[in-house]
This record gives C-alpha cells, sequence and structure tokens, in this order.
C-alpha cells in the first residue's frame, strides 16, 4: 500500500511538472515594496515549486499537497500571506531575505527541510509563492515589515548566568511565558514571582496549552526542554523570534512590551531550557521542579 502511495505520489508530480512546462504568467507583477518581478522569473518559480514545494503546499499553495496528509506539522498555507518567521513584527509582510532564510536552513521539527537551491531559483520560488495571496503581496503600495534589529546583547557570554536568572523572571512573570508554554520553576517560587498563592496554581501551570491559530487548527507552542524551536538554535535567533513573534499564532511580538534587555534575559533563559534536551540533566531539572 505504501509503494503504491509513493508511485501514485510521483506519477501525480511528474505529471503536473509537464503541465507546467506551458507558460502561466503572461504579464509582469509589482509586488510589495514596489518589488517588480518579470513574468519569466515568475514562470520558473512555478517550475521549481512544482518540482520542490508542490507535494506538501499543494498545488493552490494552500498546504492541502498529496504528502501533507501524513504530516503532524500541516505544510503552510501561502494562500492566507500569514508567514510565522519572518524577521518583521508578527502579521507585517517579511522581506524575500526572510523567506531565503527558511529554505536554506528548514524549520526544525517538522518536515520542510533546507533546500540546496541556487539564489536566482530561490528568488524565482518565493516571487511565485506570492502569487498565491495576490490581495496581500501584489501591488506597488503594499508595505514590507520593518526588519527587525538584532541589538548589542546586554549579557554576552560573561554574564550569561545573571541573564538566565533575570530571563526566569521575566518569563514566569511580567511575560507570563508559562500561560501557553508551560513552568518552569516549582510552585513556590512561581507563587512568589507572580506575586499570588501557592493554592491558586493548578497543575495546569505544568502543561503546554493548545492555542488558535488563522490558518483554523490549533497548535501546540513548544515545550523547551523536549520539542525542537521551529526557527531558532541561537540565543540571537531566539531574540529575533522574540521580538517579531510568530506570526499567525498567539506569540505576539514583546518588541515594545518588555524591553530589551529583557527580551535578550528571557532569550539567554529560553536557550538555557532547550540546552537540556536530549541530556542527562533534563529528567532531574524536571524532577526538582515538580
Amino acid at each position: 500500500m505504501k509503494k503504491t502511495w509513493l508511485t501514485l505520489t510521483t506519477l501525480f508530480v511528474l505529471l503536473s511538472m509537464v503541465s507546467c512546462q506551458e507558460s502561466h504568467f503572461r504579464e509582469d507583477k509589482v509586488f510589495a515594496g514596489g518589488l517588480y518581478v518579470k513574468k519569466e522569473v515568475l514562470n520558473k518559480g512555478k517550475q521549481i515549486y512544482t518540482e520542490f514545494c508542490m507535494p506538501c503546499h499543494g498545488v493552490d499553495g494552500d498546504g492541502k499537497g498529496v504528502a501533507a496528509k501524513s504530516m503532524k506539522v500541516p505544510p503552510r498555507d501561502f494562500t492566507t500571506g500569514v508567514f510565522k518567521f519572518g524577521e518583521v513584527v508578527a502579521g507585517e509582510l517579511p522581506h524575500d531575505a526572510h523567506l531565503f532564510k527558511i529554505l536554506e536552513k528548514g524549520l526544525h521539527g517538522t518536515a520542510m527541510l533546507p533546500w540546496d537551491l541556487k539564489h536566482d531559483q530561490m528568488f524565482a520560488v518565493v516571487q511565485y509563492i506570492k502569487t498565491f495571496a495576490p490581495q496581500v503581496w501584489e501591488g506597488k503600495d503594499k508595505k514590507l515589515g520593518e526588519q527587525i534589529v538584532i541589538t548589542k546583547d546586554p549579557y554576552g557570554e560573561a554574564h550569561k548566568a545573571a541573564a538566565i536568572e533575570a530571563g526566569k523572571k521575566v518569563y514566569h512573570g511580567e511575560a507570563s511565558c508559562w500561560s501557553c508554554h508551560r513552568a518552569y520553576v516549582d510552585k513556590q517560587e512561581l507563587a512568589k514571582i507572580t506575586d499570588s498563592k501557592v493554592s491558586d496554581i493548578g497543575e495546569d501551570a505544568y502543561q503546554v496549552k493548545l492555542q488558535e491559530t488563522e490558518w483554523g487548527f490549533k497548535n501546540l507552542p513548544p515545550e523547551f526542554t523536549w520539542n525542537a524551536v521551529r526557527s531558532a538554535t541561537t540565543v540571537e535567533e531566539l531574540y529575533v523570534r522574540l521580538a517579531a513573534g510568530v506570526g499567525g499564532t498567539a506569540m505576539p511580538s514583546w518588541k515594545g512590551t518588555i524591553t530589551d534587555e529583557q527580551i535578550w534575559a528571557v532569550s539567554h533563559y529560553v536557550k538555557s531550557l532547550m540546552d537540556l534536551k536530549d541530556s542527562p540533566e533534563r529528567k532531574e531539572f524536571m524532577e526538582s521542579i515538580k
């Protein structure tokens, strides 16, 4: 049965590739930010998309490709024009460079692998992807989001311990990250940080909670000591994600809500939790916060 499914999938892709040799776009387009793209580039992008992207993301870019049904993490629906991991404030349009980075690095913990594409191939396929959401991307009046600028880390490696301690307090205090993800301190410490009673803290404080998304399904935020963080493996990348937020989800941009120093502190703290993944220390740590 599995062999038959793979054969049918391969046949579907090959037939689609043949059909895509015909020119689809007969006019040039102007996308957000005033980017002028020739029809030849769009047609090239369609061919690349058909070969590499369509099995998961679908013919219409709606994330309903033939391979999507077997995936735990649904492929992106491009028809909404919403991207989770742009390096702009969540909800704003990402720059091409942000989408190139996703193509080059992939997304951890998903079927979105790194793709070995040349720059002109990445450029072409990204422009084609934009055509799935013309209401969002097309027109010189459409604006790209303001890029998140990575500021100087006020802690650095020399003061990492202080950063982790400060980040722990912001995570469980001002930012209340635990209300979606989970708490990583015991009830006594959580009560102290949140200025509440121990008796008021339920077991759900130690559970990751399902969250709504703009794509009509719920997603589960990462449990940092267990799950891969999709778009970040370093403190700097975590800083960007915290400052930008995650588009289409309950994860907001923290830029302007907490201070820049606090964003750095939480980044260090979350990275310290991520470092526990697959380590002998994780079990001891999790036991200590029960």
